[in-house]
């Protein structure tokens, strides 16, 4: 009777072709398997979380630019034309005139006034101005590494939905078989029962099972759809798009107790880093409020030239022209501005104590996902290898029960049994891989490798 398992493997290698079939027809078009590393190279391209990320490193370097704008030189120009129909009349003693004793109000100025001026400004010397742009460059820095943050969270979705739908079109081929064994099954019960060597509750019995089958096989192709839709939002790809993910993703997984040797140093997960980093850039927050407390430095220039005429300027040769300039040093010592400043360094201070706070915990926690990750995988692996030895008693124990209930040495009720212990066991296996393959991706996670699904 050792045939008879073999037999049963058979006809599962035939269901696999035609739950293939009826998987794809989901997605009402044949197209090229999906594996990991596409999914996640085409949620890393187009999902919005990625895109988004890759915007805001992008944007760190014009920050970079606005801040190293301030210690270079600023240079404007300005023209005006002004025209003063009423000149302001201005007293002046008579004695200037030879009429003393009267007040003479004379015009000064004339009609039209025309000029055009260029100033530059320079900073020599501003803390401010060089602390922001120590701030600009730790931005940008910032921004890298959430990006990379950005793209392992997108990663560790993408690569979980894609075994959550390997797992339901697995389940889907478990039934599909079922469904092929147990039609097979009521088929001779039929035969037997028009012959008289068979109840009729048997074949009622056959036909209900057949027909649960049936309605879970419907509910399973539901999740199935569900299941892709999810991926496919998470992919960042409309969710009319066909994929089809191949059958041998899930079949070739192989529990590894290697993955456990590799023990990562927190500090160099991005999780921490961006802490880190942000901790930087709050303490050059602190410097730039402190940079209130020192004098500023700067050189002004401006040149301008002028023109005035009881006409309009131009084209007229009697307009008088003329140009002027002025360079100037500007300093800036702050005396007193009532202790505005040495609150904002104190707040400063306290926002920095927080994050020190949360960087603490993180660590903490980011050595208490590994711990669990470790825990959680070596139990998948041995629950895994426990539900395998499951479904290969369950096989024999079907395979022998059946050829016992064909000979009438068992009744259909001891079949039916067997029958859904193996279907039991078969899902039981299908979920321990599940369950696995989610366990090896947190604990790849908490090593800080998830890029890695990308080779």
């Amino acid at each position: 009777m050792k045939h008879h398992p073999s037999l049963r493997t058979f006809w599962q290698r035939m269901v696999l072709l035609v739950a293939g079939v009826s998987v794809l027809s989901l997605a009402n078009a044949q197209t090229a398997p999906l594996s990991l590393k596409e999914a996640l190279q085409q949620a890393l391209k187009n999902k919005s979380e990625a895109i988004k990320a890759r915007l805001d490193e992008e944007n760190g370097q014009y920050k970079i630019d606005q801040a190293r704008s301030q210690a270079l030189p600023q240079i404007s120009a300005s023209s005006g034309l002004t025209y003063n129909p009423i000149l302001q009349l201005s007293a002046l003693p008579g004695e200037l005139a030879g009429q003393p004793g009267k007040t003479l109000l004379v015009a000064f100025g004339q009609k039209w006034n025309s000029n055009t001026t260029v100033s530059l400004q320079q900073t020599l010397f501003d803390k401010t101005v060089f602390t922001g742009l120590k701030a600009a460059k730790t931005t940008k820095q910032y921004y890298q590494l959430v990006a990379g943050l950005t793209d392992e969270q997108v990663i560790e979705k993408v690569a979980s939905q894609y075994y959550q739908v390997l797992v339901q079109r697995q389940q889907l081929v478990v039934t599909d078989s079922n469904i092929v064994t147990t039609t097979r099954v009521k088929n001779v019960i039929e035969g037997q029962y028009k012959n008289g060597l068979a109840k009729k509750i048997d074949l009622d019995r056959s036909k209900v099972n057949l027909s649960n089958l049936e309605a879970q096989r419907q509910q399973q192709i539901n999740s199935v759809q569900q299941q892709e839709n999810t991926l496919k939002f998470y992919m960042g790809i409309p969710i009319e798009t066909p994929i089809t993910i191949p059958y041998s993703a899930l079949d070739s997984i192989q529990p590894k107790l290697t993955m456990l040797d590799n023990t990562p140093d927190v500090k160099k997960l991005s999780d921490y880093q961006v802490l880190k980093k942000q901790e930087e850039l709050l303490v050059l927050q602190k410097e730039a409020t402190k940079a209130a407390y020192y004098p500023s430095l700067s050189l002004s220039g401006n040149y301008g030239y002028q023109g005035v005429s009881n006409k309009f300027p131009v084209g007229n040769s009697s307009t008088n022209w003329f140009d002027y300039a002025s360079v100037g040093l500007n300093l800036k010592i702050p005396i007193f501005n009532g202790f505005s400043t040495r609150s904002k360094v104190r707040q400063a201070d306290v926002d920095i104590r927080k994050l020190q706070a949360d960087i603490k915990n993180t660590e903490l926690s980011l050595n208490l996902s590994y711990q669990n990750a470790k825990t959680q995988l070596r139990n998948s692996i041995i629950t895994l290898n426990n539900q395998k030895e499951n479904v290969t008693l369950a096989e024999e124990v079907y395979a022998n029960t059946q050829n016992n209930y064909t000979q009438g040495l068992a009744p259909l009720t001891d079949m039916l049994d067997a029958e859904n212990s193996l279907t039991t066991a078969q899902n039981n296996y299908t979920s321990a891989l599940l369950d696995y393959r989610l366990a090896e991706i947190q604990l790849i996670k908490a090593q800080g490798n998830l890029k890695s699904l990308l080779n």
